[in-house]
């Protein structure tokens, strides 16, 4: 398989994800405040998995740039993440119609934890590629501190939600998402020159 069939699949899956969280947005059936605050925690929760989903997509664009060639480990682990992505909608779903309820904050914490981790084993493989290190996987190396904080503050949403406050839990995955919207100029330098 080449590299950009590798990426077609994966960006039909990314739209897909995309797609049936935004059908789960239901219209209202009026325009009082009693009919929409019930809507309000299925919104949050869309945009917050919007913009994660979006981190992984801009991410994995990356990641791909700097793949030389695709083999079973690379295709096998990019499954791995693409699996674990598509349950963001179910668990997206869940957390907003129960209102943050901490259960589901929990469960949507794992959920991170383990797209984050899939994302790493992905990594690993399309580096394994590599004979010698280039611009663009020295600078995605230097990414490693953000993904290592990320599975920190992930692992570290799912107790915070179950025996502290599910909205502290939501907070954490706020500054992750901040984190990873500031873009990496190394990664873009590094993309210019390849």
């Amino acid at each position: 398989m080449n590299k950009s069939r590798l990426e077609a699949f994966s960006d039909g899956v990314f739209a897909i994800i995309i797609t049936i969280m935004v059908l789960e947005l239901k219209i209202p059936e009026g325009t009082v405040m009693s009919i929409i605050r019930p809507l309000v925690p299925v919104f949050i929760s869309y945009v917050l998995s919007f913009v994660f989903i979006g981190i992984y997509w801009n991410n994995h664009h990356h990641l791909m740039h700097t793949a030389r060639k695709i083999n079973a480990s690379i295709m096998w682990a990019n499954m791995h993440l693409l699996f674990w992505l598509s349950l963001v909608p179910f668990c997206t779903g869940w957390m907003g119609r129960t209102n943050f309820d901490k259960l589901t904050v929990a469960v949507y914490g794992v959920l991170l934890v383990l797209c984050g981790i899939s994302y790493t084993i992905l990594s690993r493989c399309i580096a394994k590629t590599h004979a010698v290190k280039t611009n663009l996987t020295i600078a995605l190396e230097k990414d490693n501190f953000k993904g290592y904080a990320s599975l920190t503050l992930y692992s570290l949403s799912v107790p915070v939600a179950l025996f502290v406050h599910p909205l502290v839990s939501a907070l954490l995955f706020a500054i992750v998402a901040v984190m990873w919207m500031i873009p990496s100029k190394a990664i873009e330098k590094a993309i210019d020159v390849e």
